[in-house]
C-alpha cells in the first residue's frame, strides 16, 4: 500500500499547484489578456510559434499541433509551429554555432512584427529561450513566457509572464500544458464560435 499512498501524494501535489493557479486572479487575468492577444495576431493573419527544451519542447509541439490542426472543432488550421521540429537545422546550428542561438536565428528568420513567440522554460533561465524571446522583442513579436514560480531570468524579456506557482518541474509541466489547453480553447472559441 506504501506505493499507492506515494501515488495520491504526486496527484495531490498536483492538485494543489492547480489550485494556486486557479486562486490568483493576477494570473488568471494574464492568461485572458494572453488570449485576446493571440486571438488578434491570428485575426490578422500572423503566426504564432512556440520553444522549449525537453519536456518543453514536447509541450511546445503539443500546443502547436493544437492550433495548427484542430483542438474541439472541426475548423481551418492555424499557422503555429514548433520550432525545433527540423533537426537537420538544429543540429547543424548548435554545431556551427552554439545551443544558445538555435532559437533566435530561426525567430529572426521567420518571426515577423505581429507575431507571437511562446518562450517555455520551467526554470525560466533557459539561454536559448531568452535570446529567442529577446530577438522577437527586437523584430516587435508579442512574447508570452511559461515559467515556474519566480519566472527566472525570462521574466524581464517577455510581454506576460505565466509563472506557474510551483518550484517542482513535473507539476509545472502538468500546468504548462493545461494552461496552454485553455488558451488553444478560448482561442478556437473566439475564432470560430
Amino acid at each position: 500500500m506504501e506505493h499507492l499512498d506515494k501515488i495520491r501524494s504526486i496527484i495531490k501535489s498536483s492538485i494543489v499547484t492547480k489550485e494556486q493557479l486557479l486562486n490568483n486572479e493576477s494570473l488568471l487575468e494574464t492568461i485572458h489578456k494572453v488570449v485576446e492577444q493571440v486571438v488578434a495576431a491570428f485575426q490578422n493573419d500572423k503566426k504564432v510559434l512556440f520553444c522549449g527544451n525537453g519536456g518543453s519542447a514536447a509541450d511546445a509541439q503539443h500546443l502547436a499541433a493544437e492550433f495548427s490542426g484542430r483542438f474541439y472543432t472541426d475548423r481551418d488550421p492555424l499557422f503555429a509551429e514548433a520550432l525545433h521540429v527540423n533537426t537537420s537545422y538544429l543540429t547543424a546550428v548548435a554545431n556551427d554555432y552554439s545551443y544558445d542561438e538555435v532559437y533566435s536565428r530561426l525567430v529572426k528568420a521567420k518571426g515577423r512584427h505581429g507575431d507571437v513567440l511562446f518562450g517555455i522554460s520551467t526554470s525560466g533561465n533557459s539561454a536559448n529561450i531568452i535570446k529567442a524571446l529577446n530577438q522577437a522583442n527586437e523584430q516587435e513579436m508579442l512574447t508570452i513566457g511559461f515559467t515556474g514560480e519566480d519566472g527566472g531570468n525570462m521574466k524581464n524579456n517577455c510581454k506576460y509572464l505565466i509563472n506557474i506557482p510551483s518550484t517542482d518541474t513535473p507539476r509545472i509541466q502538468e500546468s504548462h500544458i493545461l494552461v496552454g489547453h485553455i488558451i488553444c480553447e478560448l482561442v478556437e472559441k473566439e475564432l470560430f464560435n
